[in-house]
Formats: C-alpha cells, sequence, structure tokens
C-alpha cells in the first residue's frame, strides 16, 4: 500500500479557469514521467476549484514530486492564473483499496 500522499488545493482567479484546468490537464504527460509518482490526479471541485491528488511509495518520492516539474509549471503561472497561493497539504494514507 502507498503511504504517502499530496493534496494540492487551487483556487482560480475570475476569467483564469480554462487556462487552469488547461495547464493541470496538459501536466499528465510530466506526471506520467514521474517513475515515484504511484498515482496523479487532477481535478475540479467547483466552477474556480481545482486540486491534485497523487501518492508516493515514500517520502523521497513525494520530495522529488515537489521539486519537479508540475510543481515548477504551478509555481511559475501562480501569479498570474490563482487568486491565492495554492494550499499543498502532506497526507500520509491510512487505508486504501487498490
Amino acid at each position: 500500500m502507498v503511504k504517502y500522499g499530496l493534496l494540492a488545493k487551487l483556487e482560480a482567479k475570475p476569467g483564469k479557469e480554462r487556462e487552469v484546468a488547461a495547464l493541470l490537464a496538459g501536466a499528465l504527460p510530466l506526471a506520467q514521467q514521474e517513475h515515484e509518482t504511484r498515482t496523479w490526479y487532477a481535478f475540479q471541485t467547483g466552477p474556480t476549484s481545482f486540486g491534485i491528488f497523487d501518492t508516493f511509495d515514500d517520502e523521497h518520492g513525494r520530495q522529488a514530486h515537489l521539486q519537479g516539474e508540475i510543481a515548477k509549471a504551478l509555481m511559475n503561472n501562480a501569479d498570474r492564473l490563482l487568486a491565492s497561493p495554492p494550499t499543498i497539504d502532506k497526507v500520509d494514507m491510512m487505508a486504501a483499496k487498490q
């Protein structure tokens, strides 16, 4: 069972929702290249609310992801696209169905 995860919450600036959605959808190939990222999900929970949830086998993988290309792309576009800085929470899995 994977034991480590990240939950990032993003709030788009008004009028930037499509660009945030495109940025997240476009990050899938980057996630697929991260061998230590076990699962990666980009999602939308409301008109301007988005997120990313991903899992890792160990802390090293989680840290590598936080320093990887997806994080860089997100932070490079945050001021332009997001209403506030992303909230990124470390998640420790307690149970999972795989």
